[in-house]
């Protein structure tokens, strides 16, 4: 496998000569030590209160990203993981500005939250279907004319500044995009077709953002080169092999959060003292 370095966005990147698949050997077994690992990690940065963990998955249809969630926090306390799978925007959310959903959605101190589909949903989507921008009822925008790459990258300026500022306040922010292959998603949708008990995944929709294909490679080229920074980097994950993206991710994830040396709180003196105390009461019943 190679360095966990080389899948973090530095510099700028072309995903047409970026790998979608690596195979790790014994991925299933080092994915089991990277799950004990992030549990600790997380009971530690619970315990020290100090910090949170958001997550964002990004990928395109059939990427794997919820069977990679199921996988790799199996073994985070049910309470330590919250996971939101952000869809359409409802009334109420277009009645905001486009981040607040996201931002009502974070995770406390002492969390991880998982965004399954982020708020870089609307540099995407919204880029390769820009009427749907319309619905946010936007007083500088008349036409489609103006949702051009301008209007784009300055959402992503502001995305930008979301995420430093929620750096700045203990969010410790980590992002995920699943490269997969077209003909690994073609094998996939062709799965979905044949297994009966995998019907009920399949749209018609697939289909049609199939169709956009080169058009979702170039959005998200755009903004992992945009958007990758220090404080909110982009690691662009080979996913055309599941168990290996889950080994990689889970390996990624422990190494950056170990960074910041979670530290449970230590007791006063004065209770250290009363510990033998609390012992014999206990004892006594």
């Amino acid at each position: 496998m190679m360095s966990l370095d080389t899948y973090k966005v530095i510099d700028t990147i072309s995903l047409k000569d970026i790998s979608t698949k690596v195979v790790v050997r014994d991925a299933k077994k080092d994915l089991k030590k990277s799950r004990k690992k992030l549990s600790k990690l997380q009971d530690a940065m619970y315990a020290e209160g100090k910090y949170s963990a958001l997550i964002c998955l990004q990928g395109m249809d059939t990427s794997g990203k919820d069977s990679l969630i199921r996988e790799v926090f199996k073994d985070v306390n049910a309470r330590g993981v919250v996971v939101h799978s952000f869809k359409v925007p409802t009334e109420l959310e277009l009645k905001h500005d486009f981040l607040w959903r996201h931002y009502i959605a974070l995770p406390a101190k002492g969390k991880i939250g998982v965004f399954n589909r982020t708020h870089y949903e609307n540099v995407l989507v919204t880029r390769v279907h820009p009427a749907y921008v319309f619905g946010e009822n936007i007083p500088t925008v008349h036409s489609l004319d103006d949702l051009n790459d301008e209007f784009y990258h300055n959402r992503m300026d502001r995305i930008n500044d979301f995420e430093h500022h929620l750096a700045k306040n203990g969010t410790i922010i980590l992002k995920f995009f699943l490269n997969l292959s077209k003909e690994e998603q073609k094998d996939r949708l062709l799965r979905r077709l044949e297994i009966p008990n995998k019907n009920w995944k399949f749209s018609a929709d697939d289909l049609k953002e199939r169709k956009l294909w080169d058009k979702y490679q170039f959005c998200y080229e755009d903004l992992l080169n945009r958007t990758s920074k220090e404080n909110a980097p982009w690691f662009v994950i080979p996913a055309d092999d599941k168990d290996s993206a889950r080994c990689i991710l889970a390996k990624i994830l422990v190494k950056e959060l170990k960074k910041y040396n979670f530290k449970e709180p230590t007791l006063s003196d004065k209770l250290v003292a009363q510990l033998d105390d609390f012992k014999a009461q206990l004892n006594k019943e």
